[in-house]
């Protein structure tokens, strides 16, 4: 039996709207995804990828955070960085220049203050390089960036300050004694006893022109091995001043230390010495009352309290593990920026110029005294009795003129050795720096990549391929219309049409 189902003309005509409304539908999506290059306009069309753009935008922004902002940043720090240690290095290359030419015997003195002049500018600039500051923070400073490395003007601030050094460390010198002076010979001096070298054991502080007067003065204690109980022998400080015509301050007693608050020394005596020399750790404390512009600020450096005693008294104490400012490169992974002005700046440099200045300075009265006793010499109407001893005079006058000119060759020598090993300092500063800013950089061009790669996947995600659209444009545009025609014609039929 064959049933014939029944085709009205309302049936006829809702499938012809719902015919065309459908290739308008599939049309005007075709033409969203055509202007705006978007495969979806709404998540509910198509949540897959409406879920997948999510985690690639969220991924992209934190990419784009590390490469964009990040890494940026922190090779701007490190470069501020380098440039200022490799200004200290072509410094400190100078430096090394003027000492050898300075240990030369053949200099004039004009020469030589032409050398410590230089030395000292030089000395100047290599502590203002450790003021570098990136974007208002200091590079040096470690976490302290707010607070210089040094003291940009003179500051009459007391600290006392704890040093900490080991017996390998007491270093060996040379100084004259038995000098004389022009009132010398109008006091009576009979000029029979000739100046001499002493040779002697200290250590040197990293300030000079400390404060004597503080009690107490200086201390020191000593570890002879790690574990070992420290001992004390504050007890055995003596406080000298560098003009004390009674003592001579380079000559202590077996069991005493001299203290030269002038000069900033601990000038121990042999037995002293011999306890000292192969202790593991020895703890100075001393007190400075006021600083030089230029001067390195000792919370950077050291435990130390500034005004102790007083109602503002502040304690800084120096970490035991480094003040590393690392930035967040890439997922769980953080890179250190910052060198710490320990690291690169040290008071050694500084000392052993100022030493050499005054080895200079030395030099230069011996050679005026010389000069004034020929000039004395010249006048015919001196006794014979006082030309003798003027003569003699003279004789020792050359005598420590040329032990002076010793002790200056040792200063300069001194300073060929700390430009040397300040040079070692700063290279291995760098090259540490080198490798990091090595390995910023290869995650820099690994971030790059993944930015790319993550773009890409967006794209593909999201985007649609527009020649592609604009071909199934046209064929929906063409259906589209095809539909219209089709139900142009048969809208035409009448009630005649069926009656036939």
């Amino acid at each position: 039996m064959i049933i014939i189902m029944r085709i009205t003309n309302k049936m006829m005509t809702n499938n012809m709207m719902s015919n065309i409304n459908k290739n308008r539908l599939s049309m005007s999506k075709l033409e969203q995804q055509y202007s705006t290059s978007k495969k979806i306009q709404r998540p509910s069309e198509d949540p897959i990828i409406a879920v997948r753009a999510l985690k690639l935008r969220t991924n992209l922004a934190e990419v784009e955070q590390y490469h964009d902002k990040n890494i940026p940043d922190a090779k701007a720090w490190m470069d501020i960085t380098e440039t200022a240690l490799t200004t200290v290095h072509g410094l400190l290359h100078d430096i090394n220049t003027y000492c050898v030419q300075g240990s030369s015997d053949q200099l004039q003195p004009s020469d030589r203050s032409d050398i410590v002049q230089n030395l000292e500018q030089l000395k100047t600039q290599i502590y203002h390089e450790g003021n570098s500051s990136y974007a208002g923070r200091y590079v040096f400073t470690g976490y302290k960036t707010d607070s210089s490395l040094l003291f940009d003007k003179k500051k009459d601030l007391t600290y006392r300050i704890t040093e900490k050094t080991a017996g390998n460390q007491i270093e060996f010198g040379r100084a004259v004694a038995g000098s004389y002076e022009m009132k010398d010979f109008d006091d009576g001096a009979t000029f029979d006893t000739a100046p001499r070298l002493v040779e002697y054991h200290r250590i040197q502080l990293s300030y000079d022109t400390l404060d004597a007067s503080a009690l107490p003065p200086a201390e020191l204690n000593y570890i002879k091995s790690k574990g070992d109980a420290p001992v004390d022998l504050s007890g055995a400080i003596k406080v000298i001043s560098i003009t004390d015509s009674a003592n001579n301050p380079y000559e202590p007693d077996p069991d005493e230390i001299h203290y030269i608050s002038e000069t900033g020394e601990l000038i121990l005596g042999e037995n002293i010495y011999q306890g000292l020399k192969n202790a593991d750790q020895i703890d100075i404390s001393y007190t400075k009352s006021s600083f030089k512009e230029g001067d390195l600020k000792p919370e950077h450096y050291f435990d130390c309290i500034q005004n102790p005693g007083k109602p503002e008294e502040i304690t800084f104490t120096r970490p035991e593990i480094k003040q590393e400012i690392q930035y967040e490169v890439n997922y769980n992974q953080k890179l250190t920026v910052n060198t710490e002005g320990t690291e690169a700046f040290a008071h050694k440099m500084g000392r052993d110029i100022d030493e050499i200045l005054n080895a200079v300075n030395d030099v230069v009265a011996s050679e005026n005294k010389i000069a004034q006793v020929k000039e004395r010499l010249k006048d015919t109407s001196l006794t014979t009795d006082d030309r003798a001893k003027y003569e003699k005079m003279l004789e020792q006058l050359d005598t420590e003129w040329v032990l002076k000119k010793e002790v200056m060759q040792d200063a300069f020598s001194n300073g060929i050795t700390t430009s040397y090993n300040e040079k070692d300092r700063v290279n291995t500063a760098l090259a540490d720096l080198g490798s990091r800013y090595v390995r910023l950089e290869l995650t820099e061009d690994r971030l790059g990549s993944q930015k790319s790669d993550f773009e890409d996947l967006m794209s593909r995600n999201e985007e649609v391929d527009l020649e592609e659209t604009i071909i199934k444009y046209g064929s929906a545009d063409v259906v589209y219309k095809a539909s219209l025609y089709a139900a142009s014609r048969a809208v035409q039929n009448t009630l005649l049409d069926f009656l036939r």
